[in-house]
């Protein structure tokens, strides 16, 4: 399937922002519009994914529909959005023996699970697809054409919208649609371009080997805005909101909601030299000792021993691995408010302008 490419006009008269990676976290979508207090002098781009991997999905997506209805929101199909149009379609580019696993793996998390749970069906046998797929066309079809209208790119003179990442700016209805949406790892693929170009799909903490940071990553040499800041796939996500800048070529901001509690530090301290990030793909470790609280660990990647939350080690065929983790130590001001992801007896697990990191001082 070519890629559906629809041309937008960016008014310098309105304020524009983008947010992706949504991942039906309800909750955050609300609180970020909350917090830039959006309404109907602006207008939205969502760039995909609003479905996938949180239990009320569905209801996301509706509150979405509602939202389009209300205001300007221009939506893109994103891959996790489009895994629910695939199967519903029967369409040969995701097969059945993935649907299996999916649903098997995410359970409520997946829209469909949620769908077929609703009709009182479910999703245990591949031969009760082709019933399934029936019923939830006929009890969904207001939610199943929203998702069947969304282009996989808005173009205007000086931005191009896309979910996962594009490789040229000319052509782009020539363009595989599944390519747009599912791009892993967009920024280091070297592409550069004319208009900046707003992808989401890869959490931006995954580009980075010292420091887990969540906030937009700005390339202004290639014109790249990468704004996935993980919603729900990190342990200290957050959904980030890009505001374009009013005129072409001015500064871009941002907002981000995490829902984390914020403390004030009481102290101050310096960042810590050489950190790293630990971050999914490359997260596999030996663990020399385990505590109740920390595990000594070596990070088989870099060859660094490091204390990891015990909670955050998995377990799979292929040995242990742990959910994102750091060693990192946040700069800090005493009177900085810091979100609070994690309090242990050694110190806190914080975040400071989207960065995560510890700080070992007194918070109130």
């Amino acid at each position: 399937m070519k890629a559906v490419v629809k041309n937008v006009t960016i008014s310098p008269s309105r304020r524009t922002l983008a947010i992706s990676d949504i991942h039906g976290n309800l909750p955050f979508l609300k609180g970020l519009l909350d917090k830039v207090e959006f309404g109907s002098n602006d207008d939205l781009f969502i760039l995909g994914d609003i479905l996938e991997k949180s239990a009320p999905s569905l209801e996301t997506l509706r509150y979405v529909m509602e939202l389009s209805k209300k205001y300007t929101v221009h939506t893109l199909l994103g891959n996790c959005d489009n895994i629910t149009l695939a199967f519903v379609d029967g369409r040969d580019e995701i097969p059945d023996a993935f649907f299996a696993y999916w649903f098997e793996s995410r359970k409520e998390k997946c829209t469909l699970v949620a769908m077929a749970r609703l009709l009182g069906l479910n999703t245990d046998s591949p031969a009760g697809y082709p019933a399934l797929r029936e019923a939830i066309r006929e009890a969904f079809a207001p939610e199943l054409d929203f998702l069947r209208g969304l282009p996989h790119i808005f173009l205007s003179d000086d931005y191009l919208f896309v979910h996962g990442g594009v490789p040229r700016e000319d052509g782009l209805e020539e363009l595989d649609a599944y390519r747009c949406m599912k791009n892993d790892h967009f920024l280091d693929q070297g592409y550069s371009f004319r208009r900046w170009v707003i992808v989401g799909h890869t959490p931006v903490t995954l580009y980075r080997g010292d420091i887990p940071s969540a906030k937009p990553l700005l390339d202004y040499d290639r014109h790249i805005a990468s704004i996935d800041g993980g919603c729900v796939l990190k342990a200290d996500g957050q959904l980030n909101a890009l505001i374009l800048p009013q005129m072409p070529g001015g500064d871009f901001s941002y907002a981000a909601y995490d829902g984390f509690p914020v403390m004030t530090a009481l102290d101050s301290q310096k960042p810590s030299e050489n950190p790293v990030n630990i971050r999914w793909g490359r997260s596999r470790l030996e663990v020399l000792s385990r505590g109740p609280e920390f595990s000594r660990c070596r990070h088989l990647e870099t060859g660094r021993e490091l204390d990891i939350l015990t909670e955050y080690l998995r377990q799979d065929e292929n040995g242990v691995f742990c959910e994102d983790s750091t060693d990192y130590a946040l700069p800090v001001t005493a009177g900085d408010r810091l979100s609070v992801v994690r309090q242990t007896s050694r110190g806190s697990l914080c975040k400071k302008d989207g960065t995560t990191g510890w700080y070992y001082g007194a918070l109130q």
